[in-house]
């Protein structure tokens, strides 16, 4: 794939949101900061942002997108630790999660050892984090403490490193895996996007009010078909066909509303509305990136169980 075709790629990624944009602020001027105005608004700034941590990563290259998401895998497992509730005794655990869990995990993806980096998180780190709970002496709640740690890391650090782990998949005849990146954030964060509209426009029945009261069948339904289409027009920067494209967008865009649906269950347990304030006005870095945590591991193992070698 040539220069030419990904720069031409971003330069309509950037009038597409400057498009957004532009309407967005049009809306509110005229209507004023309505809940769904603001709420729209919020979605588009989600895109500005995923947008730049996805040009940023064709800038710094293949170990400065690891870094990145790095990064966005530590905000988010503070996030996560943060919220969920801890006791003095857990100092071992955290200790473990961000001095050695964390950046292990993401050296084995700089390093490229799939086996170790698929396994490492669901059967080391499971087994070694209650082992350095229990060194504490403290029994209170511990189900409960050391499930909730388990959970942190792999939704934090596990889910979101299948992001730059896609670098390392060899694909015949394709090696441009960092459009990866770009179609399944794309088709993703679309789909949560296109979710809202369908729902605004001809939504009535909710699909899930008890979870997430703003979700109906037709916008979900609406929103992933839409996606999933999207994916389609963009499979000339995949390994895909056509249908190819169509069809892993579509399972990946119901796992980001199914992911969704469980991220916003854990926040109700909890009895907040946001992971956090990362981004001002927009939540926290989970709230960007709950649909991409339980997509990015499906994405990832139907590309490499079906096009890599």
């Amino acid at each position: 794939m040539s220069e030419h075709v990904i720069a031409w790629l971003f330069a309509t990624m950037l009038l597409i949101l400057l498009a957004a944009s532009g309407t967005t602020h049009w809306l509110i001027a005229r209507r004023g900061a309505t809940p769904t105005l603001a709420n729209l608004r919020a979605r588009v700034h989600a895109w500005w942002w995923m947008s730049a941590v996805l040009a940023t990563a064709f800038t710094v290259g293949r170990g400065g997108t690891v870094f990145l998401f790095w990064l966005v895998s530590f905000f988010a497992l503070r996030e996560f630790l943060s919220l969920v509730y801890s006791r003095r005794s857990d100092y071992r655990v955290m200790v473990l999660c961000y001095y050695f869990i964390l950046p292990l995990q993401y050296v084995l993806v700089y390093a490229g050892n799939l086996g170790l980096f698929a396994t490492f998180i669901p059967v080391y780190a499971f087994l070694f984090m209650p082992i350095a709970a229990s060194l504490s002496g403290d029994s209170r709640f511990f189900l409960a403490r050391a499930a909730t740690a388990q959970w942190a890391v792999m939704i934090s650090v596990y889910c979101i490193s299948h992001i730059p782990a896609l670098l390392n998949l060899r694909i015949p005849g394709y090696d441009h895996n960092i459009l990866l990146l770009l179609f399944l954030v794309a088709v993703v964060q679309a789909s949560d996007v296109l979710q809202f509209v369908w729902g605004k426009l001809f939504g009535r029945k909710r699909i899930m009010p008890t979870l997430s009261p703003s979700k109906t069948v037709i916008g979900t339904v609406g929103g992933v078909c839409s996606a999933a289409l999207l994916g389609g027009a963009l499979y000339a920067i995949t390994p895909f066909s056509p249908a190819e494209a169509i069809s892993i967008a579509f399972i990946v865009n119901v796992m980001g509303f199914l992911g969704g649906l469980v991220m916003s269950a854990i926040k109700r347990d909890r009895g907040v509305k946001d992971w956090g304030h990362l981004i001002e006005g927009h939540g926290g870095m989970l709230d960007r990136m709950d649909s991409l945590c339980f997509a990015a591991p499906v994405f990832f193992h139907c590309v490499q169980y079906f096009w890599a070698v």
